[in-house]
């Protein structure tokens, strides 16, 4: 069973600008992920296994819908609030922190944003709760970074609905109760639709073979002329700024989260350059070592800032997406590097799974493909400040 030594680093104090109960939620947070999740991760990647006996830890320390209002179930907290959980996350694991963005952030954002009250009543308490488990279904077989060019589809029977298509790349559709999926209207139009297990023609077969996100249940969504009631239908938006309004909360999560993954290899990496002799000395003696402790906590530090003022612009309302895209592009890249650079610090024992290290980059090579990839997001970056759109 692994040791969990992690030290967080902070080394432009960032605490001095959290709140005691962003310190409160932080260390619990951390707390629970030393105590409930290190010690299985590894086992539960190498068996590529979701552990779901963590569902119920992960509400407890608010993981699903902390901004969610307590009225429906949430904690009702802020968006620093939020961030922060997400990085404790990832420090475990980057898949069990997308169980936790998914079911946050795709589907229970979503229902409070465009859902009746109806449907915010019935789902959301169940699912801040982890008794219902959600996905988030817009990806497709053919579209993944053009997602106005779906293919899933509904037609208005008259007293429901009737669901065809399939979407792909889906978390925890394996397990998941229910899918806030997206799909077009005759016109054309589209709209968010909530889906149930057990509706005749919803299948949700699991992907494996994942060399990445191995702690994370993957799979499809498959609907093959599923009925579905039309009161659940998200009334609230349609068009696809719909789920894009969703992808920001999700990216805004990601940005907090990688760097989560970034400070869990930092430190693994600092302890063992310390640990580790060779010619007489440690190796965290030696220049190149340095040279690369130095640029990883350079790094982390700045995106430190980079995300806080993200999440302080969030609670005032005033983040734009592209500020989002930015900081999920520039985060998780750093994130990667780092891990990369760790696993040479850790030359040969880096790649075992007596370390978190390896895991993170392999983890961190989906995370710099989902929710927007690494080249979409920095074209998002240059539409902004040029005004001219690369996409079309």
């Amino acid at each position: 069973m692994a040791q969990d030594l992690y030290q967080a680093p902070d080394y432009f104090h960032l605490d001095d600008l959290l709140t005691d109960e962003h310190k409160l939620i932080r260390d619990a947070a951390r707390e629970w992920i030393k105590r409930e999740v290190t010690p299985i991760i590894e086992d539960a990647a190498q068996k590529a296994k979701f552990p779901k006996q963590i569902i119920n830890g992960l509400a407890k320390i608010g993981a699903f819908g902390s901004f969610i209002p307590e009225e429906y179930g949430g904690s009702g907290l802020d968006q620093i609030s939020y961030g922060i959980i997400m990085q404790e996350i990832e420090r475990g694991d980057s898949g069990v922190r997308s169980t936790a963005s998914v079911q946050s952030s795709l589907v229970m954002y979503p229902i409070w944003k465009f859902g009746s009250e109806e449907q915010k009543q019935k789902y959301l308490p169940k699912l801040a709760s982890g008794e219902l488990m959600g996905c988030f279904g817009l990806t497709e077989p053919n579209h993944g970074s053009n997602p106005s060019g779906m293919e899933t589809k509904f037609k208005d029977m008259g007293d429901h609905y009737l669901l065809s298509g399939a979407k792909l790349w889906i978390s925890n559709s394996p397990f998941a109760d229910i899918a806030v999926v997206w799909a077009k209207n005759e016109k054309g139009r589209i709209h968010g639709l909530i889906v149930e297990r057990g509706m005749k023609g919803f299948s949700t077969p699991e992907t494996h073979h994942k060399w990445s996100l191995r702690a994370s249940a993957t799979g499809e969504l498959i609907f093959d002329n599923v009925k579905i009631p039309k009161e659940n239908l998200l009334l609230g938006k349609s068009g696809l700024g719909a789920p894009l309004m969703c992808l920001d909360s999700a990216r805004y999560g990601i940005a907090w989260g990688a760097i989560g993954a970034a400070m869990d290899c930092y430190s693994t990496a600092l302890r063992y350059a310390k640990e580790r002799t060779q010619f007489d000395k440690p190796i965290a003696a030696f220049q190149l070592q340095q040279k690369k402790l130095a640029e990883m906590i350079t790094e982390i530090t700045k995106a430190q800032f980079l995300t806080w003022r993200l999440g302080v612009l969030r609670d005032e309302g005033k983040a734009t997406s592209a500020q989002i895209s930015m900081a999920k592009r520039n985060n998780v890249e750093m994130a990667l590097n780092i891990a990369r650079e760790s696993r040479q610090i850790l030359g040969a024992m880096g790649i075992t799974g007596d370390y978190s290290i390896m895991r993170h980059m392999m983890n961190l090579e989906s995370v710099i493909t989902y929710e927007g990839t690494h080249d979409i997001h920095l074209l998002i970056t240059g539409m902004d400040i040029t005004g001219i759109s690369a996409f079309i």
